[in-house]
C-alpha cells in the first residue's frame, strides 16, 4: 500500500516499479494499492510525513514498512514477503 496524505499525493515514481514486479511474480501473488492516510483513521499515525511510506500487508496483518522512494529496497523487501 503507498500509504499517502492529499497535499503530497502518491509515489507516482514507484508505481512502474510495482506493476514490472507484478508482471515478472504474477498477479495472484501481488497487490498494489494506494491510500490517502488523511482520509483513513486506521493510517492516522502516518500522517504529518512528507516521505513516500509503502506498508505491506499479509494475511491481513502489516509485516514491512519502507519508508522513502528507495526502489532497491523496495524490490527486496516484497520479494522476501513473497
Amino acid at each position: 500500500v503507498d500509504a499517502f496524505q492529499a497535499w503530497c499525493g502518491p509515489c507516482k515514481t514507484v508505481v512502474d516499479l510495482f506493476w514490472k514486479i507484478r508482471n515478472e511474480v504474477g498477479s495472484d501473488l501481488l497487490r498494489f494499492a494506494v491510500a490517502e492516510v488523511d482520509s483513513i483513521d486506521a493510517l492516522e499515525k502516518y500522517r504529518g510525513k512528507c516521505q513516500p511510506l509503502f506498508l505491506f500487508y499479509a494475511g491481513g496483518a502489516l509485516v514491512a514498512v519502507v519508508r522513502g522512494a528507495n526502489a532497491p529496497l523496495l524490490q527486496k523487501t516484497i520479494l522476501e514477503q513473497l
